[in-house]
């Protein structure tokens, strides 16, 4: 996975849209966090791990990686607010004992990070949601080319007045 273009595609989405709602003077770091626990629990919503009430089968891969790729919108986000973003690889991470167990991983990854906005934090939060996606299936290619598709489509919203 490219980190570098990523990073540089989601510099000129943020940048775009600060720029069409004047939000230059506002930390937005709060919001992006918020977002990106939305944007979980939506995903979590999508796979049903959790609900063992429910007999219903998880949605399509590919709802699911539309979703878990706008996670990643938010990460690259907030990497690039706290300055973040010369990363170009993350290191490897022994996954949860369930799709579950990860998701809570990651939701503790996040809360560290807003309690603590360090780049260890940071990258900690990062490779475990992307080990949850591999959880899932999804190779750094298929997030990769995602995220690409999503961004384009994330730009046309904004021209659309989402």
């Amino acid at each position: 996975m490219n980190l570098q273009q990523l990073f540089t595609m989601q510099r000129q989405l943020d940048q775009h849209i600060e720029d069409k709602h004047q939000l230059h003077k506002e930390d937005l770091v709060p919001r992006k966090l918020l977002a990106l626990l939305v944007e979980m629990g939506e995903l979590a919503n999508e796979t049903r791990c959790f609900k063992f009430w429910s007999v219903k089968p998880p949605a399509e891969d590919a709802v699911i990686l539309e979703e878990f790729v706008d996670g990643v919108h938010f990460i690259l986000s907030l990497g690039i607010e706290k300055g973040y973003d010369d990363l170009t690889e993350l290191p490897n991470s022994k996954a949860g004992d369930s799709k579950t167990a990860q998701f809570l991983q990651v939701f503790a990854q996040v809360a560290a990070f807003e309690q603590d906005l360090s780049k260890e934090n940071y990258v900690n939060m990062f490779v475990s949601y992307m080990t949850l996606g591999d959880m899932f299936g999804f190779s750094a290619e298929h997030i990769e080319e995602a995220y690409i598709s999503k961004n384009e489509v994330n730009f046309k919203r904004q021209e659309q007045g989402y």
